[in-house]
């Protein structure tokens, strides 16, 4: 079973954070909304480990 890395793992943070800004753009809130419910989706499919999400749901809890 695999554990949640919480510790820093991408390769180019700010790069990143400027292509979500940048896929945003010109969208209404929801639209926005609903590219963030594919994405999140995407990317646990792509996690695949029901353990691992559960794990990152609690962190995103606080």
């Amino acid at each position: 079973m695999a554990s949640l890395n919480t510790s820093r793992n991408a390769d180019r943070p700010d790069d990143m954070y400027q292509m979500l800004i940048d896929a945003h753009e010109g969208k209404t809130k929801a639209e926005s909304d609903a590219f963030n419910a594919r994405l999140i989706l995407t990317l646990m499919n792509h996690i695949g480990d029901s353990a691992v999400i559960a794990e990152a749901l609690a962190v995103a809890e606080g």
